[in-house]
């Protein structure tokens, strides 16, 4: 995966529901695959965050 065709760019938002818990407590959530780490995020919520940080595998997301 380039990072022309991750499906989310950091400064952006995006509505994503927390589907797993990372083993440093962080909400997991996907967008089209891709993993973005949420801190405080719960397993089940669904929510809006903006990227942070974009990875070569991974993003970080906070929420808004």
């Amino acid at each position: 995966m380039d990072a022309i065709d991750k499906p989310v760019e950091e400064g952006k938002e995006y509505e994503v529901t927390i589907d797993a818990k990372g083993g440093h407590g962080d909400g997991i959530a996907h967008v089209e695959g891709f993993v973005i780490f949420v801190p405080g995020g719960e397993v089940g919520q669904k929510i809006r965050i903006r990227i942070k940080t974009m990875k070569s595998t991974f993003a970080i997301g906070e929420k808004v």
